[in-house]
């Protein structure tokens, strides 16, 4: 059985979960909130017109979804957590950025003593709004990183 530890690391999981979640798009699109997006969801230094091969797109994922790791390991600090639970934060995180989680009731929950980890896992389901409204697809997104935050995806 997995332990809880104190590292919020990049998995592989957590790198194929995202991957599924943004999809793959070889061409710069709006992402509905007027950010330019590429790839698997990359959006640093992306302008309309740019194109990209699936080999670098995994590349810039591996790139961005590790600094997101990075940096929300960072603001959990040592609260400890079960790999599924750190896989669900950093699916969260790489879509609404880590300055965004860090600053979040969720991580508020994670911190407090004793941790409130069903709590923390429950804050994930209020991102659900781009621009202001609620999106199907990120609801949907939001229940499946509740899901594995809370039950591990079922395994």
């Amino acid at each position: 059985m997995n332990k809880r530890n104190a590292l919020i690391g990049l998995s592989a999981a957590a790198l194929v979960t995202i991957a599924g979640f943004e999809g793959y798009r070889g061409s710069a699109y709006d992402d509905g909130v007027g950010v330019q997006t590429i790839g698997f969801g990359t959006t640093e230094n992306v302008k309309a017109g740019d194109k990209i091969t699936p080999e670098r797109a995994l590349g810039l994922l591996y790139r961005d979804a590790n600094d997101i790791a990075a940096r929300i390991a960072g603001c959990v600090g040592d609260v400890p957590v079960y790999p599924h639970e750190a896989d669900a934060f950093v699916s969260l995180a790489y879509n609404i950025g880590a300055a965004a989680f860090c600053k979040s009731t969720l991580v508020k929950k994670l911190k407090q003593t004793p941790p409130d980890y069903a709590g923390a896992c429950a804050e994930i389901l209020r991102w659900n709004r781009a621009g202001g409204r609620v999106m199907a697809g990120l609801k949907k997104r939001r229940q499946q990183e509740y899901e594995l935050c809370t039950q591990g995806g079922g395994k």
